[in-house]
């Protein structure tokens, strides 16, 4: 298992999911996503495979201004400028995602 979390500081998802695979003694990778965000490929990886409406934040101050943009790849690209707009956490094991802490679904994986 390779997981992955992007999270952020004040997240309080992003602690539960961090402590969810210490618990279990599962090694992971800890991306702060306002810090070091995501990379492109990552990005569209992740939206692939959730959709695009599961990975934005609607409560963020940026979202109304994320709506009116056309294109997926507009969206996609406002998403890699400004990370505060993305979900966290966002938990990746190589292909399989998840947004939010979903220990229904990572217990699967083991």
């Amino acid at each position: 298992m390779n997981i992955q979390i992007f999270g952020k500081a004040k997240c309080f998802d992003s602690k539960k999911a961090e402590r969810y695979f210490k618990e279990r003694r599962i090694r992971y990778q800890y991306i702060d996503i306002i810090k070091y965000g995501m990379s492109r490929g990552e990005l569209k990886s992740v939206c692939a495979a959730l959709g695009m409406d599961a990975v934005v934040n609607p409560d963020d101050q940026d979202y109304p201004l994320y709506q009116y943009l056309a294109s997926d790849e507009a969206k996609i690209e406002k998403l890699y400028e400004i990370p505060e707009l993305i979900r966290t956490p966002i938990v990746r094991n190589g292909k399989k995602a998840t947004v939010g802490y979903c220990p229904e679904i990572w217990k699967e994986w083991e």
